[in-house]
């Protein structure tokens, strides 16, 4: 009996034992990480010895599937995904890397790692990857074909990179893609047609790359697909019908390529798109048939094409809408006020357009609309603004140059408590500028301020000098009159462009730049300035261009400026500068100088040839002269939506003024019509021999100072994405 009961014990302990080691195996959760993985991990880490990754808190003591960035499977203690994002390894992949050791890997995110060199075939042979990312890293060379290899791959992720060469059509094996982002490189070649066999992918991301080629058709079967990005390539042709078969489609954004002719119609059936961009193309249609369906859309630009129609007039549909950009068509019909209907509306881009007639808002409450960009610009509108656009109380930018509006400047405006820029030149504007404009102190953190061709009259607004965050002052082509007032200086800190040419402004010129370190543009020509030409100009070292021509300025010449590194144009024309060009110690100076005129002046002695050995920049030969290479780069970059200063030069006796040229697409007709008043040699310099006697030099192709005239300093605007500057 007693045996009996002992067999018994015994089966029981035996069966807990088992028990116990079977739930054990079955355990999901294992504290250790196999061996070949942890040395695999270290030796990884090792291959990065410069990197602050090399000193992370990896260590042979502590548990690999614990580091940081690593993740092991829980039952066999694999590493199945590696983030290491801003981890900044600060080296390249090798072919054998022990990282291609992890042959269990499924997740694998080297984001912004400062990575560098090519992408290695290796990667191919991660063949359980589902996630590869390596953006905005610094690889180069080619997508490697072997990453065809990696059948569960659903997200491959290459963006801000530096590869070439063209997407390897081994792509057309990942069958379970559902991203693909190589945006942001120098990928070049056409968009392989195999892309349509990808069905399951969602985004399709390729902006910002070198595509030539159409778009092909085959892109209509990824019936999946929520985002398609292709802009800011180089691709032609018409966009195919069959984009219209994408249902599921979200964002679209074709913009800044070489696409012509009718938007298919096919497009207005994507009644699901939220963003639609076909901006900076030649692309045109029926503008009523695209528009009148996509009532979810919460941006619309189709802004730089060749649409020609009105505006609906009834808007109320568009429930979502916060941006809407036509600019730079050929729209027409009066001022669209159905727009006003939409409270969520926040962009509203009109200019460069055929709009005509005043500003008719109705009788719609305003005070709830989040309106913060307004743009009229280069438009037919006339009339006075109507004193009710105080109401748009989130407005910050509101455009209203060049148009045809009259009146005096409402006392509404003062209540636009969020402005910050405000542009009304190339107007009818007439009358003083009455300081109630300005009476909310929260105006004074507008950043741009431009009056400027207009009728105002009356003396310098003190009021302005209260505008402390001012970048750009431009009070240009009016009737303004007095002393320019030494507070000034008080707007200086921040100020990048000021403009006060061709008025009527007297007196001494006030000597205000000690702090304007920002100073790029300085326009004081054709007023009555007289005194000295301000000396505290040497601490303006940003500066590009200084016109004080047509002014009463007596002084020697201010040999001081040649040691301005930026300086470019350099007009004292028609003043009473007198003396040498130089004043001993002589210093070579002017190193960036393209342009100087100092004709009309009291200025005596010889020409010193040592300028002229050191003006390196005055033979620049024209086919040289790139969009990198700028006369005045710095100021594009400064105020990419604003036009370049004008300026005046005699060239062989010879008075010719460029003024603020229109847009690039008005320019170009421009040209077309009135190509001869260009046709100029050379740029010069003159000099005074004696009283009055005029020396003039020079060595600038005529292509040089006609493409520098005409696109550096003709206004020109530039379409903004919300990216942003």
């Amino acid at each position: 009996m007693i045996q009996s009961h002992c067999y018994c014990l015994s089966g029981i302990v035996i069966t807990i034992y088992f028990c116990l080691l079977i739930h054990a195996l079955a355990s999901p959760t294992l504290h250790f990480c196999r061996h070949d993985q942890r040395e695999a991990l270290l030796e990884f880490r090792d291959e990065f010895p410069s990197s602050e990754f090399y000193a992370s808190p990896w260590n042979k003591s502590s548990d690999r599937c614990h580091w940081k960035g690593v993740t092991c499977d829980d039952r066999y203690g694999q590493v199945i995904s590696l983030d290491l994002t801003e981890a900044f390894l600060n080296g390249s992949l090798k072919a054998n890397s022990s990282l291609f050791r992890l042959r269990y890997l499924r997740y694998l995110n080297l984001n912004m790692c400062e990575l560098q060199g090519e992408i290695p075939s290796s990667l191919g042979n991660l063949s359980r990857l589902t996630l590869v990312d390596l953006s905005d890293n610094h690889l180069i060379g080619e997508i490697p074909a072997s990453i065809g290899y990696l059948n569960n791959l659903r997200e491959l992720i290459l963006d801000m990179n530096n590869l070439i060469g063209k997407i390897p059509s081994s792509i057309e094996k990942l069958s379970s893609l559902t991203n693909l982002e190589l945006s942001h490189n120098h990928l070049i070649g056409e968009i392989p047609a195999s892309i349509g066999y990808l069905n399951n992918l969602r985004e399709l991301i390729l902006e910002y790359n070198n595509l030539i080629g159409k778009i092909p058709s085959s892109i209509g079967n990824l019936s999946s697909l929520t985002n398609l990005e292709l802009s800011n390539n180089h691709l032609i042709g018409e966009i195919p019908t069959s984009i219209g078969n994408l249902s599921s489609l979200t964002d679209l954004s074709l913009s800044a390529n070489l696409l012509v002719g009718e938007v298919p119609a096919s497009i207005g059936n994507l009644n699901g798109l939220r963003v639609m961009d076909l901006s900076d193309n030649s692309l045109s249609g029926d503008f009523h048939i695209l528009f009148a369906n996509l009532t979810k859309l919460t941006d619309f630009d189709i802004s730089f094409n060749k649409f020609t129609s009105t505006l609906p007039s009834d808007m109320s549909g568009f429930h979502n809408l916060e941006s809407f950009d036509v600019s730079e068509n050929s729209f027409v019909g009066p001022f669209p006020k159905s727009f006003f209907s939409i409270p969520s509306l926040q962009s509203l881009r009109l200019g460069e357009n055929q709009f005509t007639g005043p500003i008719q808002l109705g009788n719609t409450s305003l005070s709830s609309f989040e309106l913060q960009d307004l743009d009229l610009s280069y438009n037919r509108f006339d009339g006075p603004i109507p004193e009710y656009i105080c109401e748009f109380i989130n407005l910050a930018s509101l455009y209203l140059d060049h148009n045809d509006f009259t009146g005096s400047i409402p006392r509404s405006i003062s209540k636009l408590v969020k402005l910050e820029s405000l542009y009304i030149s190339n107007n009818k504007f007439t009358g003083e500028l009455p300081h109630f404009i300005w009476e909310n102190v929260t105006i004074f953190f507008i950043d741009i301020l431009d009056l400027s061709s207009n009728s105002f009259r009356g003396p310098f607004p003190h009021w302005i000098c209260k505008i402390i965050f001012l970048e750009l002052l431009d009070l240009s082509n009016n009737f303004f009159n007095g002393l320019i007032p030494s507070c000034l200086r008080n707007n200086m800190v921040y100020l990048k462009e000021l403009s006060l040419s061709n008025n009527s402004f007297s007196g001494v010129f006030p000597d205000i730049f000690v702090n304007a370190t920002h100073l790029v543009s300085l326009d004081v020509s054709r007023n009555q300035l007289e005194g000295k030409f301000p000396k505290s100009l040497i601490n303006c070292k940003a500066l590009q261009l200084v016109n004080v021509e047509s002014n009463n300025i007596k002084d020697k010449f201010p040999s001081w400026l040649g040691s301005l590194p930026l300086l470019r144009v350099l007009s004292l024309r028609s003043n009473d500068f007198y003396g040498p060009l130089y004043h001993p110690p002589k210093s070579i100076g002017f190193q960036s100088l393209r342009v100087i005129d100092v004709s009309h002046n009291d200025l005596t002695g010889t020409l010193p040839p040592h300028y002229f050995s050191s003006w390196h920049e005055m033979t620049t030969n024209s086919e040289l002269v790139t969009p990198g290479n700028d006369y005045m780069e710095d100021v594009y970059d400064i105020f990419p939506f604003i036009f370049y200063r004008s300026i005046e030069m005699v060239v062989k006796g010879v008075d010719m003024r460029h003024v603020p040229e229109p847009t690039p697409q008005q320019h170009e007709e421009l040209l077309e019509e009135e190509e001869h008043m260009f046709s100029w040699v050379a740029a010069a310099i003159a000099y005074v021999l004696g009283v009055f006697c005029g020396f003039v030099i020079g060595y600038i192709l005529a292509s040089d100072i006609q493409e520098w005239f005409t696109e550096k300093f003709g206004r020109r605007k530039l379409r903004v994405t919300t990216t942003a500057c």
